[in-house]
């Protein structure tokens, strides 16, 4: 098995070490796409302030956001752009999200820049096209924008509307790695692990995904707990990839939640426990990875229907709000 990713997921059978790129559900253009400088209300004061006097320390509402988004304020369009694309209301469309995202990224607003990118790669209310994404990544990157190198090195990796490429890719992963973006240590951490454009190098793949994995990185997490599960660059410990297992399939990470039943099933967590084995693994098969829903059926046979019951009302739990398929917040760019 192989772990999941963003968009997308570069899965290596076996080993789970991964990079994040294909265009397929349920891997959503993800994590490696969060901005997370400029969130929730401060960020929303700061553009009601750039608005103009008499705004600063309004509550920040939809009607205020949309209000500041028409008199052409781009942090504001951008919000707007990700809330369409997230149809959290019954007027708003991905369409729409594009339409903002166009005008405040013709505004020179790097976020929306990304994010408009984002829907040309997915093909989200748009025609699936690399080159406007390209365009609109090279651009950002242009200015600095550390997830459009991200992204750019992801196209690169993948050789997706571009001639595929190890250097570049690296070379755009690091320039976002040192700007703190934890998608592409983990990136990073993977050309090392699988040796691409570059020797195979373990002792790098363990500094890359740890970097990522202390940051708080889902996949960095999973990675860094699959290289103790094997052992692989550094001491095997059963009990750090349980640790580090657990804090991704706590964020949902559907390939940590695998491996976490198995190492429930058997009782390399501590002692075998199928029920809570059970629970994690129909949790990510629930979520749509059904990569360990071969182990289910063996599991079912050790459970009572009690037992049963209660591991399936356990997976629900982990998975409420989350909707397979669906657009995730953190594909976009704040």
């Amino acid at each position: 098995m192989g772990s999941n990713g963003r968009i997308g997921s570069w899965v290596r059978v076996g080993a789970w070490a991964c990079a994040m790129l294909v265009l397929a559900l349920p891997a959503a253009f993800g994590q490696q796409f969060v901005e997370r400088g400029q969130t929730g209300g401060a960020a929303c004061l700061e553009a009601m302030s750039a608005a103009g006097p008499g705004r600063a320390g309004t509550a920040c509402d939809h009607r205020a956001l949309e209000e500041l988004a028409r008199s052409g304020q781009a942090f504001a369009e951008n919000q707007l752009g990700i809330e369409s694309a997230l149809v959290l209301s019954p007027k708003r469309t991905i369409g729409d999200a594009r339409k903002w995202f166009e005008r405040a990224a013709g505004r020179g607003y790097t976020p929306a820049q990304v994010n408009l990118a984002v829907l040309y790669l997915n093909g989200w209310g748009v025609q699936q096209n690399y080159g406007a994404a390209l365009y609109w990544l090279k651009t950002a990157a242009d200015e600095g924008n550390a997830r459009a190198h991200t992204n750019l090195g992801i196209l690169y990796l993948k050789g997706l509307g571009v001639t595929q490429d190890y250097e570049e890719a690296q070379k755009h992963f690091e320039m976002a790695a040192d700007k703190g973006e934890t998608g592409a240590m983990v990136d990073l951490g993977y050309l090392n692990d699988a040796g691409l454009g570059t020797p195979k190098n373990t002792e790098a793949a363990v500094k890359w995904y740890r970097r990522a994995a202390e940051a708080g990185d889902a996949l960095g997490e999973n990675n860094l707990a699959d290289l103790y599960l094997r052992g692989v660059g550094l001491e095997q410990s059963d009990a750090q990839a349980l640790t580090w297992f657990r804090k991704a399939a706590e964020q949902g990470n559907t390939g940590a939640r695998i491996k976490l039943g198995y190492m429930y099933a058997s009782g390399r967590a501590g002692k075998a426990d199928a029920e809570t084995a059970y629970a994690w693994i129909c949790a990510a098969t629930l979520a749509g990875d059904a990569r360990g829903k071969e182990y289910l059926a063996a599991l079912e046979k050790e459970l009572t229907a009690e037992q049963l019951e209660r591991a399936k009302s356990k997976a629900q739990a982990l998975n409420n709000g989350v909707k397979a398929g669906a657009i995730t917040e953190m594909a976009f760019v704040r």
